[in-house]
């Protein structure tokens, strides 16, 4: 049995699913439609999946072409396998919510390592970049709208950007109840004489 199809895997078959396109094209639209800002695509990742998917016979070649000194390039369509595979894999996908392990998460389960006070600094660092990541995906999803393109086909960003507002006024409450003392607590490197760095704060 194979395994089942990543999201990487289930973006390339979406878009296979529109219309044969080669691995370039692929990587085009993946950066185009901000794919690769809800799907991680790593160096050599997508060349990869596109050939684990042939393999599978979940897409297959369809045509080969060369432009002047250029590598051949192969243009890929989704079989018909390959459309099942997607169709299960995404009902799954929305059906069953996935124990998931995000990093913010964890940081602050051991907030309590750090005194209140950098702690808080740090959470204010943090919503500065929230905003500017918020305002650079608001600007992204702006332009994509202005092309043409249907809600459905955006309804990641919009997601993404609810998720990200949401972050943030969790991450602003946060550390006004620290710095307010609503929220206070003493770190095990008080107990022990230790003072965080200069270094350590400016990362």
């Amino acid at each position: 049995m194979s395994r089942p199809l990543t999201p990487l895997a289930l973006a390339v078959l979406s878009l296979l699913g529109k219309e044969p396109m080669h691995p370039y094209e692929m990587q085009q639209r993946i950066r185009d439609y901000s794919i690769d800002q809800v799907v991680k695509v790593a160096h050599g990742s997508l060349y990869h999946t596109v050939e684990r998917l042939a393999g599978q016979g979940l897409i297959e070649p369809v045509e080969t072409t060369r432009e002047g000194r250029r590598p051949e390039r192969t243009v890929y369509a989704i079989t018909e396998q390959g459309r099942d595979e997607a169709y299960s894999r995404l009902r799954e996908f929305l059906r069953h919510p996935a124990q998931e392990y995000p990093i913010f998460d964890m940081a602050l389960s051991f907030l309590g390592m750090l005194p209140p006070e950098e702690a808080a600094q740090l959470l204010d660092r943090r919503a500065v970049r929230l905003e500017a990541q918020l305002a650079a995906h608001d600007t992204v999803l702006a332009n994509l709208t202005k092309q043409g393109l249907e809600r459905v086909q955006l309804i990641e960003l919009e997601f993404c950007n609810a998720r990200m507002r949401s972050e943030l006024e969790f991450v602003r409450a946060l550390s006004d109840d620290i710095k307010n003392g609503r929220m206070t607590w003493r770190p095990p490197a008080a107990e022990t004489g230790r003072t965080t760095t200069n270094e350590e704060m400016a990362r």
